[in-house]
């Protein structure tokens, strides 16, 4: 039997989850019977039609089990039917984030119905979490469902006839498709064509059996993650390829951690751009999180502490502890105090916890207000600063269900504050967590967090390489540029000798600092040395940042240092393009405060307008201030000219670590010559943190391997060769799917470091062969855009210019002379010559990719895949292969011809003239056109892409069309209105 993605992986889905084995039993029957375990019932077993969502006769039996008012009378659950239903059909007006918002409130328990006795209000159960096995657990494959185009999800699972998770299984057969390509399928198809199906949704996964991944609604494939499992011992085995994902699988989706996730670790929040998201947890959070719960629960150790790297998401995982926390009834309504660093507090961990709308968050920034607080016993999730607790008195509250959360807990050693802490809430639970790893040297932090019974003194450790693996973070290579402005050695020893604090410093601290040191401050604030650095960054943002869309950030030594670089970065950039962030004191003169002082609200919309992709601020310039807790994914490379180290430099270098479309590494450009000595600059116990950064350069050193690597693949190709005939030579030389896959693995490692490092010179050597290797990639990609999406990547825009700059193998280009229509494709058809054939295959390629979007083109797409599959397996003759593609030709030309009529028929302003004319009533004015003009000019005014997505473009719009409708034109029909908007929403 020929393996595929039916008979492997997803039956060894069904099979692992259910015990049922597809490939050996007639297909099975229904089985009955309840439990905390996956029974496997065949589609066409469920009893729903196809346009259906919900099995409503499994969520009406659970509906009356579990609520004994419905119970009495079971018309009632067709009420509760009803309301669920209503949500489901508003998933296209309301959004699909907002939807499952909705439904979650339903299936948590939150929604009550007036069923009780007088019309009392009573809470609906949907799901029993109290007793697991009252609930139905049901997993079936091959789930048909229909709304806009009729779908079919490899995997569906359902908790009482309602479905929560969605999986799709690839074939493991071809080395290029990978779990990517199922989350492709689930995120970009499925949640669009029937979102309906995604409205209870808890998660999603994808699989091709040697790795799961998973994702919420709505969230971007770079976010999705692997599921992990504590100490697993087959994990070497899995990096070889060679262990299942059965482990994985049972783990994720075992009946009682869904639940866990969606009831605890399901966030609803609000993006930079007003946007509702979905958050769930990675599973270092969802470990890290519950083994604080568990802890505070068996109530035997009163500590721990919590190494997670930075920019692994510690932020969510304290979110999620103490929601988890506050909601468990045991501990009967316990205090969470999450104590953050001084120059976090309002920013990043109380904007996480606003943001996600959690209940009962209090903020408070001095000791009284704390004090006031917990004297009154308040039972609330508090945020406060750690260096308040200098000023705290003993005994403040002697409860023990005060568990205490303390961010960035190596600050703590400065000044015995964990002794302090302790000695005010003696019995609270004292939980550290840290970006960076603690030093045995640092004996308080330890005191203070570390439990003796757990090894090596951390509760839970998630490190730089645990990190990296999961595509958590981005690893970090530093530049040294202008080593001639480098501090020596001898000065940077005393510099460091200096900054011996680990906590970061604030600014003014660092004008402190610099006066103590006044030979080193008027060395590196040298007018002659500035400008040569600055020249430098004007030079290297250019060449190396601006091109890829990514920002920047500036370290300088002191606040007065912040000026003079913002002074002459004026001179190569508009004055917009960078902004100071930096505070000013009581003791500055008025006209640098006024000039140059930056508040709390000024300071957010500088973050904010930096975080905008499309704004011109390109540069934030700072000495301390954003160096902790700032989260920017578009920033990717920081200049540094200032003496930091140990966990202040891992701090402040890993605020480019962070995912960001297109970015594959965070680059520390080095000015001081901090990094001249990485050994010292960065001083840890824990010897893998030496790894944490590496020198650009060593990129250098792999790229002549990785070229010989790529080339081998086209051993006696004669590149030099040109035309259309040089490219099939080499595309020869990779016939088979195993060959070109393999090419493709090579190629994309190459494409990365040349990425990484052009402009260097080094490229030069190459700029042809890899030129040559860039066309032939292009050229033998899957026609597919949903095939293999790991390997067969988007080229970056370095490689992109290249290509552009000077075709020679010229297959593009070429193939546009070569006309697609009715008569050539008739010749072909009648006189099948190979080389024809292949140019005609190539043109469809280009075709469909240009029409990706289109269900139409993306249907004939996937046909030439497995036509391409059929002939590469012998299983038709070339000639039948030539008269197939002409068949596809044929059909090509008819949907594009299609195409054309509809996009000139409906252009925005056609579609609403057309809407016009077919409403106008005798109230409406016969000026249809004058109308249709006024509508088209305002909207292009106010709408932006994607306004769609978002709640300020959405009102700007409708605002706009009142004014015209309503104020100008006086049409008050809401009919009208309604159908225009939804105009505008798909055309504009």
């Amino acid at each position: 039997m020929a393996f595929n993605e039916l008979n492997s992986v997803e039956h060894y889905i069904v099979h692992q989850l259910s015990g049922v084995n597809l490939n050996n039993t007639a297909m099975a029957e229904p089985q009955n019977g309840y439990g905390a375990t996956w029974k496997f019932v065949a589609s066409s077993y469920l009893q729903r039609g196809v346009n259906e969502v919900l099995v409503e006769s499994e969520l009406k039996e659970a509906l009356i089990r579990l609520n004994p008012e419905i119970n009495a009378n079971h018309e009632l659950a067709d009420e509760v039917i009803y309301k669920l239903r209503t949500i489901l059909i508003a998933v296209n007006q309301v959004g699909l984030v907002k939807a499952n918002e909705e439904f979650f409130k339903w299936m948590t328990g939150e929604k009550t119905m007036p069923f009780g006795e007088n019309n009392r209000h009573v809470p609906v159960q949907l799901i029993d979490f109290e007793n697991l096995t009252n609930n139905s657990y049901v997993v079936t494959n091959q789930y048909r469902v229909r709304h806009r185009e009729t779908k079919i999800p490899d995997i569906v699972m359902m908790i009482n006839g309602i479905p929560v998770v969605v999986g799709e299984a690839k074939t493991p057969i071809r080395p290029s498709v990978s779990w990517l390509d199922g989350a492709h399928e689930v995120h970009d198809i499925y949640e669009n064509t029937v979102p309906q199906l995604f409205v209870p949704n808890i998660l999603s996964f994808a699989t091709e059996g040697k790795e799961l991944y998973y994702g919420a609604i709505r969230c971007p494939l770079g976010y999705w993650a692997p599921w992990r499992l504590e100490n697993d011992e087959d994990a070497i085995a899995k990096r070889l390829g060679l262990g299942e994902v059965g482990k994985e699988l049972s783990d994720l989706l075992n009946p009682v951690r869904l639940l866990d996730i969606m009831r605890n670790f399901s966030l609803f929040s609000t993006d930079k751009k007003k946007r509702r998201i979905k958050i769930i947890p990675r599973f270092q959070q969802y470990e890290g999180a519950n083994k604080i719960v568990n802890r505070v629960k068996e109530g035997h150790i009163k500590k721990g502490l919590i190494w997670h790297f930075q920019g692994s998401g510690k932020s969510f995982l304290m979110v999620f502890a103490a929601q988890k926390l506050r909601k468990t009834p045991e501990l009967k309504s316990p205090t969470v105090i999450i104590l953050v660093d001084r120059t976090d507090l309002d920013t990043q961990i109380s904007g996480t916890f606003n943001a996600a709308d959690i209940a009962n968050v209090e903020t408070t920034d001095n000791i009284k207000d704390l004090q006031t607080m917990l004297e009154r016993d308040t039972r609330k999730i508090i945020v406060s600063m750690i260096f308040k607790f200098r000023d705290a008195k003993p005994n403040m509250n002697t409860r023990e269900n005060i568990i205490v959360l303390v961010d960035e807990a190596h600050r703590t050693q400065e000044g015995d504050l964990g002794r302090q802490m302790r000695a005010a809430l003696p019995n609270a639970f004292l939980f550290g967590l840290t970006g960076t790893p603690v030093n045995k040297a640092d004996k308080n932090t330890f005191w203070a967090f570390g439990a003796k019974e757990d090894t090596g003194g951390y509760m839970s450790r998630y490190t730089f390489q645990d990190s990296i693996r999961d595509d958590a973070t981005l690893p970090l290579h530093f530049e040294p540029r202008l080593v001639d402005v480098h501090v020596d050695k001898e000065n940077i020893d005393k510099a460091f000798e200096i900054f011996k604090e680990s906590a970061a410093l604030s600014d003014e601290e660092a004008d402190a600092l610099n006066k103590k040191s006044a030979k080193m401050a008027a060395f590196l604030k040298s007018p002659e040395r500035v400008a040569k650095i600055v020249n430098d960054i004007a030079m290297h943002y250019r060449e190396k940042v601006a091109p890829y869309g990514f920002k920047a950030m500036i370290v300088t030594p002191d606040r007065y240092a912040c000026v003079q670089y913002k002074e002459l970065l004026d001179e190569h950039f508009p004055v917009e393009a960078s902004e100071v962030v930096i505070s000013t004191s009581a003791n500055d003169e008025l006209d640098f405060k006024q000039k140059w002082g930056v508040d709390k609200s000024k300071q957010e919309k500088i973050v904010e307008r930096f975080n905008d992709a499309q704004s011109d601020l390109k540069f934030i310039i700072v000495t301390a201030k954003l160096l902790t807790g700032f989260d920017a994914p578009i920033l990717q490379t920081m200049y540094l000219d200032k003496s930091i180290k140990d966990h202040t430099l891992l701090q402040a270098i890993c605020r480019t670590n962070r995912l960001y479309p297109e970015k594959s590494f965070g680059r520390i450009v080095d000015y001081f010559g901090v990094f001249d000595d990485a050994a010292k600059a960065l001083q840890f116990d824990e010897e893998s943190v030496k790894t944490v950064i590496s020198n650009l350069s060593e990129l250098r050193e792999k790229l002549p391997g990785a070229m010989r690597d790529a080339l081998s693949h086209f051993d006696g190709v004669n590149r030099a060769l040109g035309g259309f005939e040089g490219l099939e030579v080499a595309q020869n030389a990779i016939r088979t799917d195993e060959a070109k896959d393999a090419f493709a693995k090579d190629y994309k490692y190459v494409s990365r470091l040349w990425e990484s490092l052009s402009p260097d010179n080094i490229l030069d050597i190459y700029n042809e062969d890899y030129k040559w290797l860039s066309q032939v990639f292009e050229s033998v990609k899957p026609a597919s855009d949903n095939t293999g999406k790991l390997l067969w990547f988007t080229l970056g825009a370095q490689t992109t210019k290249l290509i552009h700059e000077n075709i020679h193998v010229g297959d593009v280009h070429q193939l546009d002379e070569f006309i697609l229509d009715a008569d050539v494709i008739e010749d072909i058809f009648n006189n099948p010559d190979p080389k024809n054939a292949k140019k005609l295959e190539k043109i469809l390629i280009k075709r469909f990719k240009k029409h990706a979007g289109d269900p139409k083109f993306r249907s004939l797409s996937e046909r030439l895949e497995e036509l391409r599959d059929k002939a590469e397996q012998g299983l038709i003759t070339s000639i039948e292969f030539v008269k197939e593609l002409c068949k596809l030709a044929k059909e090509t030309v008819q949907a594009e011809k299609e195409l054309q009529e509809l996009i000139q028929e409906k252009t925005p302003q056609a579609a609403l003239t057309e809407l016009f004319t077919e409403l106008k009533t005798d109230q409406t004015p016969a000026v249809v056109e004058r109308i249709v003009a006024d509508i088209d000019a305002h909207v292009r005014i106010v709408s932006f892409d994607g306004w769609q997505q978002s709640n300020q473009g959405e009102r700007e719009v409708q605002k706009s069309l009142r004014k015209v409708l309503w104020a100008k034109y006086k049409i008050k029909d809401q009919v009208l209105f309604d159908r225009a908007y939804a105009y505008i929403k798909e055309y504009y």
